[in-house]
């Protein structure tokens, strides 16, 4: 149920950064009207994304002045109670309606059904209204409903940036790809996008449970798996491939320094490698030298955090105008494998899950799904 209040409404955040019990349900401004290229969307559904909990945790580090950009969106030390009363609400994948558009837009109309991304250092969805920018936003594909759809925004972009921007990876092209973590978010629409868009013939993914694995072949169209907590190398090595096809491309969805040196070891010549995932690591003692390997990250708000210098400000929407499409189609498929109604409980129970690292796919949160509790509370 909306807030009853016409400058207020309900949203779901952390005063302070820490452990997924900090995370509150307040009554916080409205969006201001929306202005330039932006809309003001109702929020009908969101997703938890690994970003979410890092952001709530106060660890997030892929930029290094993350924190200085969003300090003002949460609560300061000392201070009456209305200064105190601010929360930073995360949500960086969401789905909705438009009921307001800036004087720029051109691409959306009132009462248009979207999905989008939302941007890392504003508010994020997890709020019944959200100012979005057009150009990170598509029409939700007709064959989904709101919870659906707002599984898809984050993880497709990333992957797709990650394979054909930052890896280079043509249609067609006679090669593989090895993608650490295929039952994640990221890993089964990366091994789906390689699959099934640019139809690589050989497409390996790390899975270390029967349910990752068979979700990592069934949703994600792996043509391998291997095991990443066994000997990644000789898995590899022990598979029946091709010979004519270079194991040429990798894509790292999970922790970094843990597979440096064994991707190094069965890449072939001159190929690439790119991940999502920050880290520190050393890759003196590899063969990445000897193999002119290339390494490249992908962070997926570059663009805009950087404005749009180097980039093409288009490309996200047009990412999910074509992905609407291919859902539609049946080509890609919805990795969404837990939906819940969109509460405080179910935010934290999310949050607490996508930490232990034991899901499949993606777990999405509506306003209209089954339960007593109001959404946003």
């Amino acid at each position: 149920m909306p807030s009853s209040s016409t400058t207020t409404m309900h949203a779901i955040g952390v005063p302070q950064y820490g452990p997924a019990d900090n995370l509150q349900s307040r009554e916080i401004p409205r969006p201001a009207a929306p202005t330039g290229r932006q809309m003001r969307v109702e929020i009908k559904a969101v997703s938890v994304n690994p970003i979410d909990i890092k952001v709530r945790a106060g660890t997030y580090d892929d930029p290094p002045d993350y924190y200085d950009r969003v300090q003002g969106l949460t609560k300061t030390e000392g201070g009456d109670d209305a200064t105190n009363n601010k929360i930073h609400v995360m949500g960086y994948d969401g789905a909705g309606v438009v009921r307001e558009l800036g004087p720029d837009v051109k691409r959306f109309r009132v009462g248009d059904e979207v999905y989008f991304l939302a941007s890392p250092v504003l508010q994020g969805t997890y709020a019944e209204e959200l100012v979005v920018d057009e150009r990170h936003a598509g029409h939700k594909p007709r064959s989904l409903d709101f919870v659906q759809a707002a599984a898809m925004p984050l993880t497709y972009g990333t992957a797709y940036e990650s394979l054909v921007d930052r890896l280079g990876i043509q249609p067609n092209e006679k090669a593989g790809i090895l993608i650490i973590n295929g039952g994640g978010g990221m890993g089964s629409v990366a091994s789906q996008i390689a699959r099934r868009i640019l139809k690589l013939p050989v497409v390996i993914t790390t899975a270390s449970r029967p349910e990752t694995a068979a979700f990592s072949r069934d949703v994600g169209g792996a043509t391998h798996v291997v095991n990443h907590r066994e000997d990644i190398v000789r898995q590899i090595r022990d598979l029946d491939l091709p010979g004519d096809v270079p194991l040429k491309y990798a894509c790292i969805t999970s922790r970094t320094e843990q597979y440096i040196a064994p991707i190094g070891e069965v890449l072939a010549p001159f190929g690439r490698v790119c991940s999502i995932v920050q880290a520190r690591f050393d890759m003196y003692g590899t063969q990445f030298m000897s193999k002119s390997l290339s390494f490249a990250w992908c962070w997926i708000a570059t663009g805009p955090y950087h404005g749009y210098a180097n980039d093409r400000e288009e490309k996200h929407h047009e990412w999910y105008e074509e992905l609407a499409a291919l859902l539609d189609q049946g080509v890609i498929k919805c990795h969404l494998t837990q939906r819940r109604k969109l509460t405080l409980e179910n935010i934290r129970e999310a949050h607490k899950a996508t930490e232990a690292g034991k899901g499949v796919g993606k777990t999405a949160l509506g306003v209209d799904e089954p339960g007593e509790q109001q959404a946003f509370c």
